[in-house]
């Protein structure tokens, strides 16, 4: 699924959108200091497995691997995500653990 998905930044809504079937999934952020935050993650009920989850979260952090940026994870869901990647913990600021 990750081939079709278009991951959109609108940094005017400070979120991530992946539209999809014309539902939108988002992920809510906010940048600070080299750092983005990561801090409401919002899926249609009809996506909520946790394949489209994986892939969604992928994207992006891919996209916030390439900008260069520490990724704070608010969101429980996020965090978990996170805890189970250790690629995408070594983007977390020095000092940070989850």
């Amino acid at each position: 699924m990750v081939e079709t998905m278009e991951l959109i930044d609108n940094d005017f809504s400070r979120q991530f959108e992946v539209q999809i079937d014309n539902q939108l999934a988002l992920v809510e952020y906010s940048i600070q200091e080299r750092k983005i935050f990561l801090t409401k993650l919002i899926i249609p009920e009809n996506l909520k497995d946790d394949t489209f989850k994986k892939e969604f979260l992928t994207l992006i952090f891919e996209r916030i691997l390439e900008q260069n940026l520490s990724v704070m994870p608010t969101s429980p869901e996020i965090a978990k995500f996170v805890r189970g990647n250790r690629k995408y913990k070594r983007m977390l600021p020095v000092g940070v653990r989850i």
